[in-house]
């Protein structure tokens, strides 16, 4: 153990290498350079992304390929979020302490690596050992974008940069469903993911060039953080955050505002349009995607308004309110039109969106320097949430007795979908209460962050 942290702590500290970053400081152009390094930095988020939302492409390849039902495949799906949510608070530690831009680049490799194993995988055991090495990197995709932003940017711009960061991640998310569906209808699904794979190698490329820890002005202040850390200790810090109300309401509010998401646009939302809204599978992934375009545009511009109107909790409030009426139409309204569908997909990834303002809430009300410790208890439980909710989605459609079997593919009907989507509307009731619980912080750090 003692060998690894060395070996990452020096490795972290050859940091000669991002030669566009200090060719860029060196430049008039350097005004873009904190947008330049934190979008080349969420290139892993909107990587991971892909890796996270295809099995709602590659379901019924899958199910063909490994003759599985949605029980057996959602187990598969969430390995990856088994594998990340059990790491990710040792990341958040990690990154508070050790040279954010190499443990991004390990990420991203290890992702990659990943990728391409699955993409060769003879059967469903070894799928699932590759989708676990996939969910080692994804342990570290959105924090160490945070910590990035948090080094680059005021944190009077911080819910701003934290949502152009998710829209990267729904970026990857959109790839992942009309685009990877045309690419598996072409060439196969195995194929298709090489091609995701090499994708991965040309990302880590540019990070290799691009990213760097923090202004070339501010360098000194690594030093200083390590050794407050070193003062505060671990055990202390991990206490200090444990105990703070406020960041487990922020967690639970993002985990749950982000079900949707999860369920809708990674897993289930393409086989429901194609099986009980009888959409075609060109037009279900279209739809599906909606949801992802929808995020594009809300979790920017939520951010902003939060930042604009200096409140956390409000838009927190009415997100939550919003979405449970979306979902409730979605659900309990019948024949929906193909239009139709695709506003209200649409809709919920934008009112969705408001989870943004779970991470910069929770920033706020601790010590700037535990950032990395205090949002891994939200980004924990947020991808955790992946890990219980596909297998209980794909169990809930296997019990509910109407589904059959055709050339290899269980089709279940819309009462078994709906059955299933139930779920969400428990979430955004719980994403409601949670809002209600969170104190304001008004965009500013609270006196009470302290240790």
């Amino acid at each position: 153990m003692i060998d690894t942290i060395s070996l990452i702590k020096s490795v972290g500290e050859y940091n000669n290498m991002p030669i566009i970053t200090d060719s860029l400081e060196r430049s008039s152009a350097n005004k873009w350079l904190p947008w330049i390094v934190c979008i080349t930095g969420s290139l892993l988020f909107f990587y991971e992304a892909i890796q996270m939302m295809m099995f709602n492409s590659l379901n019924t390849s899958l199910m063909a390929s490994f003759n599985v039902n949605a029980t057996q495949l959602g187990f598969v799906s969430s390995v990856y979020f088994y594998t990340s949510a059990s790491l990710i608070f040792v990341a958040g530690n990690m990154l508070d302490r050790f040279s954010t831009r190499m443990l991004i680049l390990m990420s991203m490799l290890t992702c990659t690596i990943g990728t391409l194993g699955f993409a060769l995988s003879p059967d469903l055991i070894i799928a699932a050992a590759f989708r676990l090495i996939v969910g080692i990197g994804g342990a570290f995709c959105f924090l160490s974008c945070v910590k990035l932003a948090s080094r680059w940017f005021p944190p009077s711009r911080r819910a701003m940069v934290v949502g152009v960061i998710v829209t990267m991640f729904m970026l990857g998310g959109w790839v992942a469903q009309t685009p990877l569906t045309a690419l598996i209808h072409k060439f196969g699904w195995r194929y298709a993911l090489f091609l995701d794979g090499l994708l991965g190698i040309v990302i880590t490329a540019l990070m290799w060039f691009v990213i760097k820890d923090r202004p070339k002005k501010d360098s000194h202040l690594t030093a200083e953080e390590r050794e407050t850390l070193k003062k505060i200790g671990l055990k202390k810090a991990i206490v200090s955050v444990l105990k703070n109300p406020n960041n487990w309401c922020g967690a639970f509010y993002t985990c749950l505002t982000n079900l949707p998401v999860y369920l809708v646009g990674a897993f289930l939302g393409s086989m429901y349009l194609q099986q009980a809204q009888h959409l075609s599978t060109s037009h279900a992934a279209f739809v599906s995607g909606m949801i992802f375009f929808g995020s594009f545009l809300g979790s920017t511009s939520i951010g902003w308004i939060s930042d604009r109107i200096k409140k956390r909790r409000l838009p927190m409030i009415v997100g939550a309110l919003l979405i449970l009426a979306v979902v409730a139409i979605i659900i309990y309204v019948p024949g929906l039109s193909f239009i139709e569908l695709m506003l209200l997909f649409f809709a919920l990834g934008y009112v969705t969106s408001a989870q943004v303002l779970g991470y910069p809430t929770v920033a706020e009300h601790n010590p700037a320097v535990l950032t990395g410790t205090a949002v891994s208890i939200v980004s924990t439980i947020t991808v955790f949430s992946g890990a219980v909710i596909f297998p209980l989605a794909g169990w809930l459609l296997d019990v509910s007795g109407q589904h059959k079997k055709i050339k290899g593919v269980m089709h279940y009907s819309l009462t078994a979908y709906h059955h299933a989507m139930i779920i969400l509307l428990v979430a955004a009731i719980g994403a409601l209460i949670a809002a209600l619980l969170i104190k304001e912080t008004n965009c500013k750090h609270q006196m009470d962050a302290t240790l």
